[in-house]
């Protein structure tokens, strides 16, 4: 869980924020992806965390989007973080020991839920650089990936586990559905672009 801070300027050239009410959501989504994975070399293994619990409406946006990704049962990334097995607070460290151990130079996707400011409730942002979980209930956490999702639940700034307790969870499912679908989306056509690469070459 996050707190989302206005984006200062060096930030906001690899930062996109988009509302989950804009018609174009899927395909900007998709597109800034696209771009971040074209800073990757064709073999580079893609690990997906999925940050968040089930036992908080709010924070489950993690585990869901895992969960989602876990149905495409998709040789194109590994993934970390469902329902099932939520990776959270008490066994992230250990997960990402375990990723270090498994992969050498992985391209990691951080996903988490996200407090912002009112006006911010319901955006997804796709943000170069690692997530900061637990940063929205003051918890000092390892930082996670190289790139990362977040979509904003909530309103922060007060008594924040409350708040993730009472979100609205047809927002939370909204938002991992864009999220999940778009980033398949991605990792397919990034898949597709690395193959031809391979057989022009």
């Amino acid at each position: 869980m996050n707190f989302s801070s206005k984006a200062t300027s060096a930030q906001e050239t690899s930062c996109l924020k988009i509302s989950h009410t804009d018609p174009d959501i899927y395909s900007a989504i998709t597109h800034r992806l696209l771009f971040h994975f074209a800073r990757t070399r064709p073999e580079t293994q893609i690990v997906v965390i999925c940050v968040g619990t089930d036992r908080s409406t709010g924070d489950s946006l993690g585990p869901l989007v895992g969960t989602a990704l876990s149905r495409f049962h998709s040789p194109l990334f590994h993934l970390y973080g469902t329902l099932e097995e939520p990776v959270h607070a008490v066994n992230l460290e250990e997960t990402l020991s375990l990723i270090n151990e498994r992969y050498s130079s992985p391209f990691i996707i951080g996903i988490d839920a996200c407090l912002g400011h009112s006006t911010s409730v319901g955006c997804i942002q796709v943000v170069e650089g690692p997530l900061r979980p637990g940063a929205g209930v003051n918890k000092q956490l390892p930082p996670v990936g190289d790139i990362h999702l977040t979509g904003i639940v909530n309103v922060g700034g007060f008594m924040e586990y409350f708040v993730l307790q009472n979100t609205r969870l047809s927002l939370v499912m909204r938002l991992s559905d864009i999220i999940a679908t778009s980033l398949y989306s991605a990792l397919k056509q990034w898949n597709l672009h690395a193959r031809s690469a391979a057989t022009r070459e």
